[in-house]
C-alpha cells in the first residue's frame, strides 16, 4: 500500500468568510478527515482502535498558508506520517491546488491513548509496531514549514469568557478541537481578516473540556502581526494555547 494519500476537496459557498476565503475551521476539518481516512485505510482508524479501547488524540497542529482556498476552488489534501517517537506520531499535510502548487502546509502531532486510563500508549510496541511500516521520512517527502513553537505567557490579559453548548461538542462530549480554533479566531476584529488574512496558526492541546464548562480566553501580543492565546477551563486549568500570525 502507498504511504501517502491524497484527498480532494471543493470550497462550497457556505465554507467561506466575507472575503470569499475558506474558514480555517473548515480547512482544519479537511486536514483531520484526511488524517482519519489515511489511518483507517492502514488499520489504525478510530473504529478499529476502539475495539481494543484505544483512540487517537490531537496534541499539536500548525498550519502555514501562502493563500487560503477560495469559493468554488478545487484542491486536495496530501497527508503522510513523517515519524513515530514512542508516545507520539508526527503527521504532515500539503494543501494543493489542482496544478500542484501549494496553498500551504501543516504539521501535526498525535498521541494514542488508552480510553479507560486516558494515558498515552507506546506506539512502538502497540500492535507489534505495525505503524512503522507507514512512515515517510522527511528526506523522502519534505514539509517546508517550521515545526511547532513554544509558548511563554508572562502576563496575558483576559479578554473573553464563553459558555460551551451542544454545537461545541464531539461524539465524546468533549469540546471539539476545531471549535477551539473558531473561538480563538473570533477574538480578533473582522478588519484584521479583511486587510491582512492569516499567515500561520498554531495550537497545542493540553487538556479536555466538556459541555457546560466555561472557556476563559487570555491574549498576549508578540508584535503587530502575532498574538498568543491561552484558553483556560473555568478560569483555571489550561486546555490549549495558540499562536495566531497575520500577514
Amino acid at each position: 500500500m502507498e504511504k501517502i494519500d491524497r484527498y480532494p476537496f471543493y470550497v462550497e459557498p457556505f465554507h467561506v468568510d466575507m472575503n470569499g476565503d475558506m474558514f480555517l475551521g473548515i480547512l482544519g476539518n479537511h486536514l483531520l478527515n484526511a488524517a482519519g481516512r489515511h489511518s483507517q485505510r492502514r488499520g489504525w482508524g478510530i473504529g478499529t482502535l476502539n475495539e481494543t479501547r484505544h483512540t487517537w488524540v490531537l496534541s499539536r497542529l500548525s498550519i502555514e498558508l501562502e493563500a487560503m482556498p477560495r469559493q468554488y476552488e478545487h484542491g486536495e489534501v496530501v497527508t503522510w506520517v513523517e515519524s513515530v517517537i514512542r508516545l507520539f506520531t508526527n503527521r504532515n499535510f500539503a494543501i494543493l491546488r489542482p496544478d500542484g502548487t501549494p496553498y500551504g502546509y501543516a504539521r501535526s502531532i498525535w498521541a494514542m491513548i488508552d480510553m479507560e486510563t486516558r494515558k498515552p500508549c507506546d506506539l512502538l510496541t502497540l500492535y507489534d509496531g505495525d505503524i512503522l511500516r507507514y512512515v515517510v521520512p522527511e528526506a523522502e517527502n519534505v514539509c517546508p514549514i517550521a515545526g511547532h513553537g513554544r509558548f511563554r505567557f508572562a502576563n496575558p490579559r483576559h479578554v473573553r469568557t464563553i459558555e460551551t453548548y451542544y454545537s461545541d461538542a464531539d461524539i465524546n462530549g468533549h469540546v471539539n478541537s476545531i471549535k477551539y480554533i473558531e473561538h480563538i479566531l473570533d477574538l480578533f476584529p473582522v478588519e484584521r481578516f479583511r486587510q491582512q488574512g492569516l499567515r500561520r496558526f498554531e495550537i497545542a492541546y493540553k487538556a479536555e473540556s466538556y459541555i457546560g464548562d466555561s472557556l476563559w480566553f487570555y491574549v498576549q501580543d508578540v508584535d503587530d502581526r502575532e498574538t498568543d492565546v491561552e484558553v483556560r477551563k473555568n478560569g483555571a486549568e489550561v486546555v490549549c494555547q495558540a499562536k495566531v500570525r497575520f500577514r
